[in-house]
């Protein structure tokens, strides 16, 4: 049986393998009941997930139970609220003004980030290890407001690039450190698209954020790793433009606002995609039967010819049922072309 670093670097290569990989993101209230559900305490080897995700110990994307219902501030100065379900929401952005002169980036080298990764990393190194280095975009709407960033974009487009090229280089210094854990893989995370479309105009886009996403796909492939990249929404008009830098990965293609077997067809000779199981209504309302019949059917059209890893459209909350979460996963353990 093909190993599971070899099953996602035959997805990046466009390689038909003995199984299709897939990988599986849970919130923790779903991941609770899931280990119930299989009795297990590691649902990375239980379930035999070929990729494993690690990075840096700033704000957790999910707070501790005993937090919950107070607020949290990460370590950008972003006041963000809790929530025993989600990961909770950034309410209070650090800067007020479109002005950087008092504000103070945090060092991407604090020892305290990488506290726990040696052991971590270690137990995994089976997998695909796949180093997740932040946010650029996102992140400094979160800093800002995604509000008042967009004004910014029209308004004060010399500030966006000041912030952007600060974000930018505290992800390329966080790369540089979570490459010494010696990863397969990294992954970015910054969201890009509405149910519809693009947040900003894709000149913007393309002005203020490709050259810089640019410089970090590149500081990534001077060290060999496969780029996968996290955007969520309608990002179908940029695709051209995160082939052309160098994007290994498209996650999570959300079925509810892209055809994803259309992308397929049209970037599939290109570009490896991880995701399309719907999280919006065919998880979370579905039968069981339906789950399975949608999987099954995705992994015929997106896994021939190599060039797919199946994931939900998003990381599983607390409304999917657990059986539905099994049909899911089953189906796809027990898929065989």
């Amino acid at each position: 049986m093909t190993d599971a670093k070899e099953l996602i670097r035959g997805a990046v290569e466009h390689r038909e393998t003995d199984r299709v990989p897939y990988n599986f993101m849970f919130s923790p209230p779903a991941e609770r009941r899931l280990k119930e559900y299989y009795g297990v305490d590691d649902l990375i080897a239980a379930l035999d997930m070929p990729m494993f995700l690690f990075g840096t110990k700033d704000k957790p994307l999910y707070a501790d139970p005993d937090v919950y219902g107070e607020t949290i501030t990460d370590h950008f100065g972003v006041v963000w609220s809790t929530s025993k379900i989600d990961r909770g929401s950034p309410i209070g952005p650090p800067l007020e003004e479109a002005d950087l002169s008092n504000y103070a980036f945090p060092d991407p080298d604090d020892p305290k980030r990488f506290i726990g990764l040696d052991e971590e990393v270690e137990g995994r190194k089976d997998r695909f290890l796949v180093a997740v280095i932040g946010d650029l975009w996102e992140r400094a709407g979160f800093m800002r407001g995604l509000g008042e960033l967009c004004m910014d974009v029209l308004e004060n487009p010399r500030f966006v690039e000041e912030l952007l090229d600060g974000i930018k280089e505290y992800v390329l210094r966080t790369l540089e450190n979570l490459a010494r854990y010696d990863p397969d893989g990294m992954f970015l995370s910054d969201d890009y698209g509405t149910q519809t479309g693009l947040i900003i105009a894709p000149r913007d886009w393309r002005r203020l954020v490709k050259p810089r996403l640019r410089e970090i796909y590149d500081a990534a492939k001077r060290r060999t790793l496969v780029v996968m990249h996290h955007t969520c929404g309608n990002v179908r008009e940029i695709i051209p433009d995160l082939i052309e830098i160098g994007l290994d990965i498209l996650h999570p293609i959300q079925p509810e606002t892209m055809d994803i077997f259309g992308l397929k067809k049209e970037f599939g000779k290109h570009l490896a995609f991880c995701g399309g199981i719907g999280t919006q209504h065919l998880l979370p309302q579905g039968t069981p039967s339906e789950i399975r019949e949608a999987v099954n059917k995705t992994l015929d059209v997106m896994a021939r010819g190599g060039g797919y890893i199946l994931e939900p459209g998003i990381t599983l909350q607390d409304d999917v049922p657990v059986e539905n979460m099994v049909a899911m996963i089953e189906a796809a353990r027990e898929y065989r072309r």
